[in-house]
């Protein structure tokens, strides 16, 4: 698709939606209940809704509308093979996508939805191969983020099954975490009649959890802040991540994902130029530029993917992350930074 731009609704918080362009990026902060209304309105008609998660934002659709789905795919630039996750407000929606249920995703639902994890399971005839990357499972979950529970509700009370929402973004490429980076990554191929719901930034900031629950081990095929630590204790059993022949597919799986322009090196000794970021009691290497200086592995997740962008807004060439260990959150930092970093 080419670069013309194009005129995209985003929600304010009074009684009809505007329009920006690119002379005038504009958002405000509140989402009303006539703008929730009216993004539900536009996903029922089969156009595309950005909304904020607790996680990063998404770029949803109808999951039972094949047509606007397949707009997700053309936008984002993404392999239509690839899985996309669908978006459910609450654990009694579940048998609508999904069958055979263990009971350990049961337990898993109901500790952690709403929540940032997405569990796979065996899917119902109503999760068509668009959806699942002609797959024999599903990937659902319920975002723990107001916005976002409020516009599935209200798609819900309108006939509406379920929301497929992959990132905001273009694929392979830095997850948005504000409604500005939607906007910078996605406004010259969206419509006139999408919309962005504007919620301000994202609290988690690192995308979901993914545990497979078709075997009688559940399986994480993509660690995120809730922990496999986290997870064993709930559960009381041993469980692994998956390795490279277990044949289930989901979304972040490319060696290559996350990315921004700049390099991104881990650990690394800084050169003059260099971005830096690292826990806040670590100093700035000498000629370094320091992008961000978290206090803990939650902010560090928060503020991952804004440093990312910053690097870029910048126009740097390396930035150098140094983590302090792969314990907790920071295995799924790890994770995120060895696949932005992948030449």
């Amino acid at each position: 698709m080419g670069t013309r731009r194009r005129r995209v609704s985003v929600i304010r918080s009074r009684s009809k939606p505007v329009q920006w362009d690119d002379s005038r990026m504009e958002f405000i902060s509140n989402c009303t209940t006539y703008s929730i209304a009216n993004a539900a309105k536009a996903l029922i008609d089969g156009h595309l809704v950005a909304f904020p998660t607790e996680t990063v934002y998404g770029l949803g659709a109808d999951a039972t509308n094949e047509m606007a789905v397949s707009r997700i795919y053309s936008v984002k630039g993404r392999p239509t093979d690839h899985p996309l996750i669908v978006h459910i407000s609450s654990i009694n929606k579940l048998e609508d996508w999904a069958t055979d249920i263990p009971g350990y995703a049961i337990k898993l639902a109901r500790e952690f939805w709403p929540g940032p994890m997405t569990l796979i399971l065996p899917r119902t005839d109503l999760a068509k191969d668009y959806i699942t990357g002609r797959q024999s499972n599903v990937g659902l979950r319920v975002p723990d983020q107001p916005i976002a529970l409020a516009l599935l509700r209200k798609f819900e009370e309108m006939g509406g099954k379920g929301v497929a929402a992959p990132s905001a973004n273009r694929f392979g490429a830095v997850s948005a975490t504000s409604a500005g980076g939607v906007k910078d990554d996605l406004g010259e191929y969206l419509d006139s009649t999408d919309i962005i719901l504007n919620n301000g930034d994202c609290k988690v900031g690192i995308e979901s959890t993914i545990v497979s629950c078709i075997d009688d081990i559940p399986k994480i095929l993509r660690p995120g802040s809730i922990t496999k630590e986290t997870i064993m204790n709930v559960l009381q059993i041993q469980m692994a991540y998956s390795d490279s022949n277990f044949n289930v597919r989901a979304p972040g799986n490319f060696l290559k994902h996350y990315a921004p322009t700049t390099q991104v090196v881990i650990n690394e000794d800084c050169r003059p130029g260099d971005g830096f970021m690292a826990i806040s009691s670590i100093p700035t290497p000498s000629g370094a530029i320091r992008i961000a200086s978290p206090n803990n592995g939650n902010e560090f997740a928060h503020q991952l993917y804004t440093a990312f962008r910053k690097s870029d807004l910048l126009k740097l060439k390396r930035i150098v992350v140094v983590i302090p260990h792969t314990e907790g959150i920071f295995e799924a930092i790890h994770d995120r930074l060895q696949k932005a970093s992948s030449r």
